[in-house]
C-alpha cells in the first residue's frame, strides 16, 4: 500500500531483548519502530522478576519477623498489610516500566500500541487499541513477544474465579487456603511467599518431584525446606476436575480444598495471532518460533529473541539475545547462542542457583563425572546467619577438572551459584576454588570445603 510507513527495524515487543536492541538500532541511524501490545518492559519488569522479587522480599522480612526471638530481637503482634506490599511493588514496577519508555525516548524509538500482525516477510498490521489499522515495512523484524500463562483445559476450571502469575500480585488480602496447582519455580515461589504471608497452602504437582529440571536429590531438599515451611507438598497427583463447594471454597479432590487457586501449570508462547504463516515463520510443535544460533527464523531478514523462541525463559537470556543480534546486525559479527552457558535463580528463600549440567544431564551426554556435594550446614556463615537449610552440589569432568555445572541451594545461592559460573567461564578447574583464599566468614569460602570434598 502507498500508506505504509517504512522502516529500517521493526521490533515486536518491548521486552528486555526488544527494548534495548530497538535503542540500539535507533542510536546507529536506523529509523526504528516499536510495537508493543500493552506496556514497555515485557514480562520481567510488568508481571515477572520485578514484581515477584518485590514481594518476595516482603515476604523474607515476614519470615525474619517472625523469628525475631531465635536472633534475641522480640517482634510481636505481626500483621501482614498485603495492600501495602502490593502499593510497595506497584511503584518499583513504575519506576522501572518508566526508565524503560525514556530510554527509547531518548534514543529516539517511535513506539506504536496495538497489535501487530504480519501480512508478509516484511510488511505487519498494527491494530490499535481504537480498531484503526496502520502497516509498516522494514528490511529487519525482530520478533519479542514472549509468553504468556498456559491454563490447562481441566473440567470446572474455567467456572471457578482462579489466579494466575499475574493477578495472584494484585490480591489485597492474604488468601485463608491457597492451593497452588503446579510444582514449577513459579508455583514455589508464590507458595512460599503467600506461606510466609500467614497463608495455608498446598502445591499440587502431578510429577513424581518437584523443580523437574533439577536433579531428584537438589528438588527433594527443596521440597524438605518447603515443608519445614509449613507448605503442604502433594506429588503424583493429576487434577482431573475443579469444583466449588457450597461454601464457596475451591475443591481439587475430596481432601484438597481452599479459599483461592493459583494455577502455575507452565507458559505458552505468544505466536497464535501473530499471522507467522504470512510470514513464513516456522513454529515447532508447541508454538514457539524456530529460529538458529543466530536468531535467524526461516523468513530472510525476521529474528526471535527472548521467551517467544522456547528453551530457558529467563531475562538474561533475552538480554543476551540482544547482545547477539546487535553484534551480527549493527556489527558486522558472527555472535550465537552455541555454547553460551545460561545460569538461572529460583528465587525461594533460600535461593537455589544453578549453571551448566545436572549430574543427569552429564552422565547422559558421556561424561566421567565426580560429584561434590555438601550440606549448608556446613558453612559457618551460613550458621552464623542461622539459615543452614539447604545443599551445595558440583558435577566435574573426572578427565578434565572442569566444573559441568553446579546447584546452590542455600543462603545467597544465585550468587555461589555464579561465582562457580565465572570459573567455568574461565574453564578454571575446580582446584582452583578449592585451593582458593577467600575471605573468612563469607559465603564464598564454601567453595573451598564443596571441592575438597572430591579429595
Amino acid at each position: 500500500m502507498d500508506d505504509t510507513q517504512r522502516y529500517d527495524a521493526i521490533v515486536i515487543g518491548a521486552g528486555q531483548g526488544g527494548g534495548p536492541l530497538a535503542g540500539a538500532f535507533a542510536k546507529a541511524g536506523r529509523r526504528t519502530l516499536v510495537v508493543e501490545r500493552t506496556h514497555v518492559g515485557g514480562t520481567c519488569i510488568n508481571e515477572g522478576c520485578t514484581p515477584t522479587k518485590t514481594m518476595i522480599a516482603s515476604g523474607r522480612v515476614a519470615y525474619l519477623a517472625r523469628r525475631g526471638a531465635e536472633f534475641g530481637v522480640n517482634t510481636t503482634n505481626l500483621t501482614i498489610d498485603l495492600a501495602r506490599v502490593r502499593e510497595r511493588k506497584r511503584k518499583i514496577v513504575t519506576e522501572f516500566r518508566t526508565s524503560s519508555e525514556q530510554s527509547l525516548a531518548k534514543a529516539g524509538v517511535e513506539v506504536e500500541f496495538g497489535h501487530a500482525r504480519f501480512l508478509s516477510p516484511h510488511t505487519i498490521e498494527i491494530e490499535k487499541p481504537n480498531g484503526t489499522r496502520l502497516e509498516a515495512s522494514a528490511d529487519i523484524i525482530v520478533i519479542n513477544t514472549g509468553l504468556r500463562s498456559l491454563i490447562p483445559n481441566i473440567p470446572g476450571l474455567s467456572d471457578i474465579p482462579y489466579l494466575d502469575s499475574t493477578s495472584i500480585m494484585e490480591l489485597s488480602a492474604v488468601p485463608e487456603h491457597l492451593i497452588v496447582l503446579g510444582g514449577g519455580y513459579i508455583g514455589l515461589e508464590f507458595g512460599q511467599l503467600f506461606r510466609r504471608f500467614g497463608s495455608r497452602v498446598t502445591v499440587v504437582h502431578r510429577g513424581d518431584q518437584l523443580l523437574p529440571r533439577e536433579d531428584p536429590d537438589v528438588a527433594s531438599a527443596v521440597a524438605d525446606i518447603l515443608k519445614e515451611d509449613g507448605i503442604d507438598i502433594r506429588l503424583r497427583t493429576n487434577t482431573t476436575s475443579i469444583a466449588r463447594t457450597t461454601s464457596g471454597g475451591i475443591q481439587l479432590s475430596p481432601d484438597i480444598v481452599g479459599s483461592h487457586l493459583l494455577v502455575a501449570t507452565g507458559r505458552k508462547p505468544n505466536t497464535d495471532d501473530l499471522g507467522v504463516a504470512a510470514a513464513g515463520i516456522e513454529l515447532d510443535d508447541h508454538g514457539y518460533i524456530k529460529a538458529n544460533g543466530r536468531l535467524e527464523t526461516t523468513a530472510k531478514g525476521v529474528y526471535a529473541v527472548g521467551d517467544v523462541k522456547g528453551g530457558p525463559a529467563f531475562t538474561h537470556v533475552s538480554y543476551d539475545d540482544f547482545r547477539i543480534l546487535r553484534c551480527n546486525l549493527l556489527h558486522g559479527g558472527n555472535a550465537s547462542t552455541v555454547g553460551r552457558i545460561l545460569p538461572y535463580t529460583v528465587f525461594i528463600d533460600p535461593q537455589l542457583g544453578r549453571v551448566g549440567m545436572t549430574e543427569k544431564e552429564a552422565r547422559d551426554a558421556g561424561f566421567d563425572v565426580r560429584v561434590a556435594t555438601m550440606p549448608m550446614s556446613y558453612v559457618a556463615r551460613a550458621l552464623e546467619m542461622d539459615e543452614s537449610r539447604g545443599m551445595m552440589k558440583a558435577v566435574v569432568d573426572a578427565t578434565s577438572g572442569q566444573i559441568l555445572g553446579c546447584s546452590i541451594l542455600g543462603i545467597g545461592g544465585g550468587e555461589i551459584m555464579a561465582q562457580i559460573e565465572i570459573a567455568m567461564m574461565g574453564q578454571v578447574p575446580y582446584t582452583a576454588l578449592r585451593d582458593g583464599v577467600f575471605a573468612h566468614p563469607t559465603l564464598a569460602e564454601s567453595l573451598n570445603n564443596l571441592f575438597a570434598t572430591l579429595d
